[in-house]
C-alpha cells in the first residue's frame, strides 16, 4: 500500500447551517381554530369538539381546512369539520379505524413519491420533516386530494392536510 506524501489524509469540513425552526402553535383537531397562546384549556373555546394540538407554525391547519390527525398505527384519532363534509363522514364513526376507512393511494401503480402508510409512520414517530402525496376518498374514484403530512402533537400523531 503505498502512502502519499504531502496531502493530508483528513480534512475540516465545514459546519452544515442550520435554519432556525419554525414557531410552534396550537390549533384545535375539530375546527383548526388558533387559541391564544395563554389559553389553560386544552379543548377549544371556539368551537368546544376538539383538544388542542400543537404543529409547526408553516404547516399547521387553518379554520376551515380539511384534516386528520392519526396515531403511530395509522388509526385516525380526530377529523376535522370540514374534512367530515369532504370524506361525507363524521367523526364518531371513523375515530379507531384504520386510515384506509378514508384515505387510499390515488396512484396504486406508481412507485415514485412518498406513500401514505410510510409518510403517516413518519410523521407520528415526531419526524419534523413535510411529506406529500396524492390521496383519494376510499369511498370515491375520479377524486384526488393532495395530502400534505407532517407531526403533531402532544400525544405524538401524525397530522395530514387535504388540499
Amino acid at each position: 500500500m503505498a502512502f502519499t506524501r504531502g496531502r493530508p489524509a483528513l480534512h475540516l469540513v465545514t459546519p452544515l447551517e442550520h435554519e432556525a425552526p419554525a414557531p410552534v402553535i396550537s390549533f384545535c383537531g375539530h375546527c383548526g381554530a388558533h387559541p391564544p397562546a395563554a389559553a389553560p384549556s386544552r379543548v377549544c373555546a371556539d368551537c368546544g369538539l376538539g383538544l388542542i394540538l400543537e404543529s409547526r407554525a408553516d404547516v399547521a391547519p387553518k379554520v376551515g381546512d380539511a384534516f386528520l390527525i392519526l396515531d403511530r398505527t395509522l388509526a385516525v384519532c380526530a377529523v376535522s369539520e370540514a374534512a367530515e363534509r369532504l370524506l361525507a363522514t363524521t367523526e364518531p364513526d371513523v375515530v379507531n379505524q384504520h386510515v384506509t376507512a378514508l384515505l387510499m393511494p390515488a396512484n396504486a401503480e406508481e412507485k415514485t413519491g412518498t406513500s401514505l402508510s410510510t409518510a403517516v409512520a413518519w410523521a407520528a414517530r415526531g419526524d419534523s420533516g413535510t411529506r406529500t402525496t396524492v390521496v383519494r376518498p376510499a369511498n370515491t374514484f375520479g377524486i384526488r386530494l393532495t395530502a400534505r403530512i407532517t407531526s403533531c402533537g402532544a400525544p405524538q400523531a401524525a397530522l395530514v392536510v387535504l388540499e
